[in-house]
């Protein structure tokens, strides 16, 4: 009987369609029921799920004080590679689990969601598999989902799709604190901003987010694991990306992408892997392709641990939902808040940093915390702020954040302090004359 068990769950590197896919992942998680937790977000247009397979000591659920993670794949359809890795991820972590001591350390203290694809229904529609571009690429509505999601830059005129409608949801409910989506078509792991205006530095062909240097280590973490990422050789002569990372914003200008919407929405650290040059390649390479990208895999996700947590409460232990919490000399545009249990996580790079908790209409708490590398540890820094004046009372008053272009409005504000040229010359007439 084990064996026909172990049979029903084994993995061959080959192109998993729609149904063996489901079949694979129903087996794991009979395979291995206090380990893995499986649920549908939703349904594409064509009425596929949308599955993720949760892996945890408590997949079921959120823990206090353990953070969540997510990698997700194949939002374009035509793009496969990361969709079948994140398979064999999953049948790495659940068999490694209790005899590789990092990898149960990491499974123990992290809750991993894994969806293998986003867009099943383009991944069906390809027929004739290409390197460079097919029509699976879209949803069957014919929609780009990595164009898809409300913009912080412009306004985003597309129809929010039932794919990343099911994707927002997915992360509105969830505390994710770092994540990445794995496309094909290049080599290089790219990282927010994907969109930009004058203020985050796109007049330089760079935009520039407040956490900047946490995103280039959280690149250059995946890149230097890889097993050629890092050389930065790009899939033809014009292009090249130095240590295999990139700004989303100098490579190309995109609107309505994933890992910008996750930053600033979803309070989630977010970057792009783009894992072959060949967006669907043969699936007699597939094997190589996972043992490139393993150890990074594995890598990047012990960073979810970087930095600082903790717990915003009242003067009687009550948690506090809302409570801005935010290192000083790097404000979000939507401010990241403390979740339904008064927990924030915040991925900061080793250094001194001064935390500040915030409840609106009450005094600030400021705390200088000095910040260990403890990715090692799979514990952030636990740092709790007890606000005695505050009541665990005040929650969603100021807790929404609008889906309009916020760094737009940010553009306006900055314009507006700015004094024109005209102003300029008129100040200086001025001042000549009553000299």
């Amino acid at each position: 009987i084990l064996c026909l068990f172990s049979a029903a769950v084994a993995l061959d590197f080959k192109y998993h369609h729609a149904e063996e896919l489901e079949q694979y992942l129903k087996g794991i998680h009979a395979a291995y029921p206090s380990l893995t937790h499986l649920h549908s977000i939703g349904r594409s247009v064509e009425g596929r799920d949308l599955w993720v397979l949760v892996l945890g000591r408590f997949p079921t659920h959120h823990k206090i004080g353990i953070p969540e993670f997510k990698y997700v794949a194949n939002m374009h359809g035509d793009e496969t590679v990361g969709r079948e890795i994140l398979l064999h991820l999953i049948d790495f972590l659940v068999t490694s689990y209790g005899r590789d001591p990092v990898i149960t350390r990491l499974i123990n203290n992290t809750r991993i969601h894994i969806m293998p694809t986003m867009n099943p229904d383009g991944f069906e529609a390809t027929k004739v598999p290409d390197c460079y571009y097919t029509r699976g690429r879209y949803n069957q509505n014919g929609k780009d989902l990595n164009r898809n999601f409300p913009d912080a830059f412009e306004n985003n005129s597309a129809s929010i799709q039932p794919e990343t409608r099911a994707v927002m949801d997915w992360i509105k409910n969830e505390t994710f604190v770092l994540s990445a989506n794995l496309h094909g078509g290049a080599l290089v792991a790219s990282y927010t901003f994907d969109n930009g205006n004058p203020v985050t530095g796109s007049l330089e062909g760079y935009s520039r987010s407040p956490d900047d240097d946490v995103f280039v280590h959280l690149a250059k973490t995946y890149s230097s694991n890889h097993a050629s990422m890092y050389k930065g050789v790009g899939c033809d002569n014009r292009q090249t990306f130095p240590e295999g990372i990139t700004n989303g914003y100098s490579w190309y200008q995109l609107e309505g992408g994933m890992q910008d919407y996750n930053y600033v929405w979803g309070q989630c650290f977010e970057i792009t892997l783009e894992l072959s040059c060949c967006k669907y390649p043969p699936a007699d390479q597939l094997e190589k392709f996972w043992r490139d990208n393993k150890v990074a895999l594995i890598e990047y996700m012990k960073q979810v641990h970087l930095g600082v947590k903790g717990q915003v409460t009242d003067k009687n232990g009550n948690p506090i939902p809302n409570a801005i919490v935010e290192a000083k000399g790097r404000p979000h545009v939507c401010p990241y808040r403390t979740n339904e249990q008064g927990e924030y996580f915040l991925l900061l790079l080793p250094g001194t940093y001064v935390i500040n908790a915030t409840v609106p209409g009450f005094k600030s708490m400021l705390k200088t915390v000095e910040i260990p590398d403890n990715t090692g540890n799979f514990s952030a820094l636990k740092q709790d702020f007890s606000l005695p004046e505050a009541s665990d009372q005040i929650r969603s008053r100021f807790a929404s954040c609008p889906k309009t272009p916020l760094y737009q409005e940010l553009a306006r504000a900055s314009a507006a302090v700015k004094p024109t040229l005209h102003t300029l010359v008129l100040m200086t007439i001025m001042l000549v004359i009553f000299k």
